[in-house]
């Protein structure tokens, strides 16, 4: 997959190249601060470790797209671009005169941020556990910790073995904390509910995530958290129900989705394309704008489950979304790994 990612960027980095954009970074770089481009499209560039398919990326990538759809941003992007050649792919972008990057560096960290430092004309908004760093190097991660609570919500009522599974990524605090958020939710209506939790060590492994489900399915879990592709498959195999995370997939699910929790990126992006045309862009934490209040997050419609929930429970969950949005309740972030209580 390393591979692939490689050869698609090094092609993707040579469509990138326009003349005369090199001439305005230095521009300026000679006035101090990070240029306006009033005039034309923003040219930005995706940065992404796994297949634009995979949900997280999805939301980065429909937002992006939507801007080009626009007439506002000229796009281009590198996919499956494995860890060892981020940085070098980042460093395309920024030499062939990209104004903004997009991408997600939880496992490059640090030559993400040196990349940051060395382009410091470049605007990079980033998925990332850490701080912003100055000038230029914003992050961003999915704060749908109340969509998810309200899914958690309806998982606590749908379960009928009071056990349920979550199977992640890994517990970093962008899992964790949507993990948590759901449990919570699920044990507000039935403080009987039991969890599984169990990481893949992957962020792109359906196969894996498939067989961790099995396993938790096996030991009673009638209802699973899909944080990861993979497990919707299982759960359909074996008759049991599940919740969707970042993307909706009750289309291709419809008898075992019963509600998704969305991540919208729209926000963040058209905010980040905004700054950087007005010359106004600046290093800040874009995971806010991910909030309900942000329009950044949502429930779901409940589409084919809508009739096989208990109307009572679409009432309370339906109550506590007002209250979200009308600030009258909050969703505790807790980033701490969340453990298995079977």
């Amino acid at each position: 997959m390393g591979v692939r990612g490689f050869a698609k960027a090094a092609r993707v980095a040579r469509r990138a190249v326009l003349g005369g954009v090199a001439a305005v970074v230095v521009a300026g770089v000679m006035t101090g601060a990070l240029p306006a481009w009033a005039q034309g499209k923003v040219k930005v560039a995706g940065v992404y470790t796994v297949p634009i398919e995979q949900q997280w990326v999805s939301r980065i990538h429909t937002a992006l797209k939507a801007a080009e759809a626009r007439g506002e941003i000229e796009y281009v992007w590198a996919e499956s671009v494995a860890n060892t050649d981020y940085e070098r792919v980042m460093r395309q972008y920024a030499e062939a005169g990209q104004q903004l990057v997009f991408g997600e560096v939880f496992g490059v960290e640090r030559a993400a941020r040196a990349v940051a430092k060395d382009y410091p004309k470049t605007a990079f908004v980033m998925g990332s556990s850490f701080k912003p760093q100055e000038p230029n190097f914003s992050v961003f991660d999915n704060y749908i910790q109340e969509p998810a609570y309200l899914t958690g919500m309806i998982a606590g009522a749908m379960t009928k073995s009071n056990v349920i599974g979550l199977v992640g990524g890994y517990p970093i605090p962008e899992v964790n904390r949507l993990m948590n958020a759901f449990v919570e939710g699920a044990k507000e209506v039935n403080p009987k509910v039991k969890v599984s939790v169990s990481f893949i060590g992957s962020w792109f492994d359906p196969p894996k995530a498939k067989e961790a489900a099995f396993a938790m399915i096996d030991r009673g879990a009638d209802v699973m958290y899909a944080e990861r592709f993979g497990v919707s498959d299982a759960a359909k195999e074996r008759k049991v129900l599940a919740i969707g995370n970042v993307i909706d997939t009750q289309p291709q699910y419809p008898d075992t989705v019963v509600a998704s929790a969305l991540w919208h990126m729209e926000p963040s992006v058209d905010r980040a394309i905004a700054a950087v045309k007005a010359g106004s862009y600046k290093a800040e934490d874009y995971g806010p704008y991910s909030k309900m209040e942000h329009k950044g997050s949502s429930l779901a419609p409940l589409g084919t489950f809508e009739s096989k929930i208990p109307a009572e429970v679409i009432a309370k969950v339906k109550a506590r979304e007002a209250e979200i949005r009308a600030g009258k309740f909050t969703v505790k972030v807790d980033d701490g790994e969340p453990k298995s209580t079977m």
